[in-house]
């Protein structure tokens, strides 16, 4: 039946909560709602939404706790009037790298729910191999990451493949860890939290989509299959049965919402259920096109790229991650995270300027770009790009025009010049691996969306514009991984409705509620461009005196 005013749910399974965003078809936001899992479901006795132990580095999530959440979730929508007749389809996002267990029984509890009863009632435990998910907090697989490196060859090999050095959190080392003949024979398949969502819609196990599935040390990044010397690594000749099929694309019509939710909630039969994807990946649908870039600005720094397909793939290290798009198998998402984000600003911001933002502002803007020939790099907490690097470094260099010299150490700057050299040390390092990542002759970079709490700072945006040379947005939603499942929602509709074909045919090409806060000055634009190479060797120093003094 074809509704009047269709409307698309989407949804984002995130560590402390899960949301609802319901979109309407011109992409007006209709209703949102969500359940806080400490102060609405404290029963589980988690912190922040997760329980740590009891195995050292150790971090998981009760299932049992994200069913009553999606139970609890619906019966809020429903008290606020939402007509679920309405909605003609449904995505989503989830944290990523967290991972599921299903037991031999799931397929036979998804696909005969009873609408009387809850989903928790009558998945919990007997759907599970495990009753508890690991999340993307867990560090207990050290061991299992260097293993994995090893054997494919090292770090480099497995970032060219996969898209990413091993890491701990990566559902693939998950896995390793968990191969106990009992509990892995007793698995049928294995599922990320962005496939867990959509498999309680369809009743039976959903595949996994191939932007989340970036983030498994599992699948070959490139051509968005598994990759079958991975599978044998970490789950042996058993795993790729339990993954289920090759990764899907987002927008793709997996199936129709099952009969529970038609009797339960009231949906109509032929709502459509899309792939979920990562809560990173859904904020770039949501708030990007090809060419933009999203730069979140919080506690930890996130640079993600959306680079438009191209005939050379992008390059890949082992400090930086490289992603499928989910809407887009030969486009990409680069990936940049930094730990020394606005803690190590904010303790600039004390130590120079007396703890208030206005000062530290006005000592930015009466320093010149480039700190007059200065670079300082600030690692309060062992950083990840430059890697483990801890402490504070310093460098002059000696500006005739546009020519560098090679910069040297010193022992300080002068005070007025670190709330400045911290913010281009910052932005800097993002702008120079771009420059690395992005493939030759790649069209120049369109829009730079911040978000974060240093968003709001006008002289940050403006640094931000005319180091990376990009017109700064801000965005007006909170809930961006949930509105880009919406959109996923909208765009697996609007295929299946035979509409068109790409995702920028359907949204025009345009970000959703985003407004211009600053445009790069041209001037400015170019003395950064011209300081990448002294900036580059800088650290390379920064990364030489930190491996002598801890050899």
């Amino acid at each position: 039946m074809a509704l009047s005013k269709p409307s698309f749910l989407g949804l984002d399974l995130s560590t402390q909560q899960i949301k609802a965003v319901l979109l309407s078809e011109d992409a007006g936001i209709i209703h949102e709602a969500a359940v806080h899992f400490d102060r609405d479901l404290p029963h589980h006795g988690t912190t922040n939404g997760a329980i740590k132990g009891p195995d050292a580095g150790e971090v998981t999530s009760p299932v049992e706790m994200w069913l009553e959440a999606i139970d609890l979730l619906f019966q809020r929508l429903k008290d606020n009037e939402v007509d679920f007749a309405s909605i003609a389809a449904i995505s989503g996002a989830g944290q990523q790298h967290g991972s599921i267990y299903w037991s031999n029984d799931a397929e036979d509890c998804l696909s005969n729910l009873d609408p009387a009863r809850t989903l928790a009632e009558q998945l919990f435990p007997t759907a599970f191999s495990f009753t508890r998910a690991p999340i993307w907090q867990d560090s207990s697989t050290s061991e299992d990451c260097k293993n994995l490196e090893e054997k494919i060859g090292g770090a480099q090999q497995l970032a060219d493949c996969s898209g990413s050095r091993a890491y701990e959190r990566f559902t693939g080392n998950q896995i390793i860890r968990r191969i106990q003949p009992d509990s892995y024979n007793s698995t049928s398949r294995i599922s990320l939290v962005s496939s867990f969502v959509p498999s309680v819609f369809l009743g039976r196990v959903a595949p996994i989509e191939i932007s989340d599935a970036s983030g498994m040390n599992l699948m070959d990044v490139l051509t968005c299959k598994w990759d079958e010397r991975l599978l044998e690594i970490c789950g042996g000749p058993d795993l790729r049965n339990k993954l289920g099929p090759e990764p899907v694309a987002g927008g793709t019509v997996l199936g129709n919402v099952s009969d529970w939710w038609v009797k339960r909630w009231g949906f109509q039969p032929s709502c459509l259920v899309a792939p979920f994807t990562g809560d990173n990946p859904a904020t770039v649908v949501a708030l990007s096109a090809p060419g933009d870039a999203l730069l979140s600005l919080g506690t930890s720094t996130t640079f993600l790229l959306s680079i438009p397909p191209s005939t050379t793939p992008p390059k890949r290290f082992t400090t930086s991650h490289l992603l499928s798009h989910p809407t887009d198998p030969e486009g990409k998402i680069a990936m940049l995270c930094y730990k020394n984000g606005a803690l190590a600003r904010e303790q600039i911001r004390d130590r120079f300027a007396d703890g208030d933002w206005v000062i530290f502002n006005k000592l930015v803007d009466q320093t010149p770009p480039g700190c007059n020939g200065s670079f300082g790099f600030y690692f309060p907490l062992p950083e990840i790009i430059p890697p483990n690097v801890v402490g504070e470094y310093f460098f002059s260099t000696n500006l005739v025009k546009t020519t560098v010299k090679p910069p040297f150490v010193v022992e300080g700057l002068p005070d007025s010049v670190h709330p400045r050299a911290i913010m281009e040390s910052q932005f800097l390092s993002i702008k120079s691996r771009i420059t690395a990542i992005l493939p030759e002759n790649s069209p120049p970079l369109q829009r730079l969306v911040i978000s974060g709490g240093s968003s709001a700072n006008p002289t940050i945006r403006q640094l931000a514009a005319d180091i990376f040379g990009m017109d700064v947005y801000v965005s007006a939603t909170k809930e961006a991984a949930a509105l880009g499942g919406a959109l996923l929602a909208k765009y697996a509709w609007w295929k299946h409705a035979g509409k068109g074909e790409s995702f920028e045919e359907m949204t025009g090409g345009e970000a959703m509620g985003v407004k211009c806060v600053a445009k790069p000055h041209n001037d400015n634009r170019q003395i950064y461009a011209n300081l990448l190479e002294a900036y580059d060797s800088c650290e390379e120093q920064v990364i030489k005196i930190w491996t002598s003094g801890n050899a």
